[in-house]
């Protein structure tokens, strides 16, 4: 009897951890949004140190014809210098609310399963992870609150946005980059942008990809990502056809950076630019072409 019970024991244990191959880490989750929380609800006034900062007269900065003598005057004048005595105390405000999301950024995994991503996304180790996991089979796991900041957009910009992380969701599509996006997946991406541009007001400029934002390092969703159907659907821009020709005086590195992209590596701007917006060319070429569905894309 005792050993019989000592085998049911054994098959229950067995079957709850079957159950849920990711229990440990929810824990981790569970142990972070509170530590979260309990950082959030701290009710300490900010501890500040003043400086020796130094407070430079204003008669210095008053227009003076005497340019050459300016130099002088502004060594004579007498620096006045703050003291230590800063008084900070804690007052709490009652308007307020969670920041939200103003971006929307598009990856694909580039690994072989949900499963091998999911594994990814709960090691500590790996330091990367997303909001959103979209499976062939077009089932979408919610992996991390929408307020919270996901690990998913790294060293890049968009803008005058160089921490997109912190303002951006990040939806993954499980796809290892050379194969079609199923139908069933696009779909429910369709979906899950209609919810969150509805929820959080993102505007339609601002759902873009992961090579968007990094087009230096990253090629994500690949070329075979369909832009176009998404713009159709109010989900990102698309260039108008037939395409405008413009003005002599158009710059395509000026209009490159009116649409967001980083043109420090110009090379890497256009091909980026090409995989969003011309995916059966995607090469660092300036054509007439290119020129002319950059100037399309800048005007919307």
């Amino acid at each position: 009897m005792k050993k019989n019970f000592y085998y049911i024991i054994l098959i229950i244990f067995a079957f709850s951890c079957g159950t849920n191959p990711h229990k440990s880490s929810e824990k981790v989750y569970n142990d972070q949004v509170k530590s979260l929380k309990e950082t959030i609800a701290e009710k300490e006034a900010v501890p500040l140190k003043s400086e020796p900062y130094v407070v430079i007269d204003s008669i210095a900065y008053r227009y003076n014809n005497q340019l050459l003598n300016y130099k002088d005057t502004l060594s004579k004048i007498d620096n006045k210098v703050l003291q230590n005595g800063i008084v900070s105390e804690w007052v709490g405000t009652v308007n307020f609310n969670l920041r939200k999301p103003n971006f929307i950024i598009l990856h694909h995994t580039a690994q072989d399963s949900v499963q091998q991503t999911l594994k990814t996304f709960t090691l500590k180790a790996t330091n990367v992870s997303a909001h959103y996991v979209i499976g062939r089979d077009g089932k979408v796991i919610h992996m991390l609150n929408d307020y919270l900041r996901a690990w998913h957009a790294g060293n890049g910009s968009w803008g005058k946005d160089t921490d997109l992380n912190s303002s951006s969701l990040g939806i993954e599509l499980d796809n290892n980059g050379s194969e079609p996006f199923s139908d069933l997946q696009i779909n429910s991406l369709l979906a899950l942008l209609t919810k969150l541009k509805k929820e959080y007001n993102i505007p339609t400029q601002n759902i873009i990809g992961h090579a968007d934002i990094a087009p230096s390092r990253k090629r994500d969703p690949s070329a075979l990502f369909p832009w176009k159907l998404l713009a159709m659907n109010g989900f990102g821009v698309w260039p108008d056809d037939p395409l405008p020709c413009p003005p002599p005086e158009f710059n395509a590195e000026q209009g490159l950076q009116i649409i967001g992209y980083n043109t420090k590596n110009l090379s890497s701007a256009i091909m980026a630019f090409k995989l969003h917006y011309i995916q059966t060319e995607v090469n660092d070429i300036l054509d007439e072409k290119t020129i002319s569905t950059i100037y399309s894309v800048s005007k919307k």
